[in-house]
C-alpha cells in the first residue's frame, strides 16, 4: 500500500473512532430498559393517582412510571403472592390502610424515609419514624340521597332513625381498607351496641367504598357511610346527594412508603416528595378531600373542615393496636350486622 492509501486509512479509522464515542449521548434519549420504571400500587382512584402521577413526570422528565389501582386488599393480596415469589413488583406503596403500613413495618419490608418536607405537613402519627408518611387525611361522614333524607344528619345516632331502616350501608371492611378503619373508629366511640343498633334498623353491608356511594346516588340506598372524595365526585357530575359530618369525626390518613429493596429508590424519593409537596396536595384537595399540608386548603364548594380542625375532632384510636384486632373486628362486624335468617 502506497502513502496515499495508508494515510486514507488512518483518516477512516480516526473518523470511525469518534463517530462511535458520539454515538454515546444519543443513549440517554432511550427508553428506560424493562423493570427500571417506578412502580406505584395504590388505592386512591384513576382520576387522582393519574393527574399526580404525570405532575411527577414533567417534574422529572427522566423517570418513567407505572401504577396500579386497586383496593387496599387486593393489593397487599398481590404483594402477598410476589413476596412469596422472592420480589415485590412495586417501588411504592399508598393506600388507606393504615393497619397494613404497621404490619408491613413490622415485618421489615419498608424503606425508612424521613422526607424533608415532613416539617411543612400534618403528620398525625406520633410515632412517626419514616417508614410510611400522611399524603392524604381522608374523612367519612354520611352520604344521603337528597330526594329520600330531607332532614340532613347531625349525629351518628340519627342513622337509627325510621327514615334510615333498611336503606343504609357500610361497605365491607374484609374488602376496603378505608371501611375497617372507619369501623374500628366507630367502635372504638361508640363500642358494639352501635353497630347492633344499626342491625336493629336494618343496615347492609355493601360492597366497595366507591359501590355503597353509588347505590345511594342511585336511590337504591337512602345513605352510606361515605368517603369525602368518592361521594364529592359524584356530587361534581349531578347526583342527588349530599355529605355531613358528626361532631365525632373519621379520619383516616392514606400512608405512602417505599418498598425497602426497590430498584428505583432515588425515583421513589422523588415521587414521596412531589406528593407531599404543594403541586401535588393541590391536586388531592381538588379531588375533595383533606391535604395534609398546613398551605392547602380544600375548596369552599366541598364544605370540608379544615385540616387542623379536623385531627382535633377525629376520633383518636392506636394505630398499631387496631393491626393485632383487625380480623377479630371484621368477623365481629359481619357477624353483628348480618341478618339472620
Amino acid at each position: 500500500m502506497n502513502k496515499k492509501g495508508i494515510l486514507l486509512l488512518v483518516i477512516v479509522m480516526l473518523c470511525s473512532t469518534l463517530l462511535a464515542g458520539c454515538g454515546g449521548s444519543d443513549k440517554k434519549t432511550e427508553a428506560p430498559a424493562a423493570g427500571k420504571k417506578l412502580v406505584i400500587y395504590t388505592s386512591m382512584k384513576e382520576s387522582l393517582i393519574s393527574q399526580i402521577v404525570e405532575g411527577f413526570k414533567k417534574k422529572n422528565p427522566g423517570i418513567e412510571v407505572d401504577y396500579q389501582s386497586a383496593g387496599a386488599g387486593k393489593l397487599m393480596a398481590k404483594i402477598a403472592a410476589e413476596r412469596q415469589s422472592g420480589h415485590i413488583l412495586a417501588d411504592v406503596i399508598w393506600t388507606s390502610e393504615v393497619p397494613d403500613f404497621y404490619s408491613m413495618k413490622k415485618e421489615g419490608i419498608l424503606e425508612q424515609y424521613k422526607t424533608p418536607l415532613i416539617n411543612e405537613i400534618l403528620n398525625p402519627f406520633a410515632d412517626y419514624d419514616g417508614s410510611f408518611t400522611a399524603a392524604r387525611l381522608g374523612t367519612l361522614g354520611i352520604a344521603i340521597n337528597t330526594d329520600k333524607i330531607k332532614t340532613p344528619p347531625a349525629q351518628w345516632a340519627d342513622l337509627l332513625k325510621p327514615e334510615y331502616k333498611g336503606a343504609f350501608a357500610i361497605a365491607d371492611p374484609a374488602l376496603s381498607g378505608t371501611s375497617y378503619m372507619s369501623v374500628a373508629l366507630l367502635e372504638k366511640q361508640f363500642g358494639w351496641e352501635f353497630f347492633e343498633k344499626l342491625r336493629d334498623n336494618q343496615a347492609r353491608i355493601g360492597k366497595g367504598s366507591g359501590q355503597v356511594i353509588d347505590d345511594t346516588a342511585s336511590g337504591e340506598l337512602s345513605a352510606s357511610l361515605a368517603v369525602d372524595y368518592i361521594t364529592n365526585d359524584k356530587v361534581n357530575k349531578g347526583a342527588h346527594i349530599a355529605l355531613y359530618y358528626p361532631p365525632e369525626l373519621l379520619v383516616v390518613p392514606s400512608p405512602v412508603a417505599i418498598f425497602k429493596g426497590s430498584s428505583n429508590i432515588d425515583a421513589a424519593k422523588k415521587f414521596v416528595d412531589y406528593l407531599l409537596s404543594q403541586e401535588a396536595q393541590t391536586l388531592i384537595a381538588k379531588e375533595g378531600t383533606i391535604s395534609v399540608r398546613k398551605d392547602v386548603k380544600s375548596p369552599e364548594k366541598f364544605k370540608l373542615p379544615e385540616a387542623e380542625d379536623a385531627l382535633k375532632r377525629s376520633i383518636k384510636i392506636d394505630y398499631a393496636a387496631s393491626l393485632a384486632t383487625k380480623e377479630a373486628t371484621i368477623k365481629k362486624f359481619t357477624d353483628t350486622l348480618q341478618v339472620k335468617k
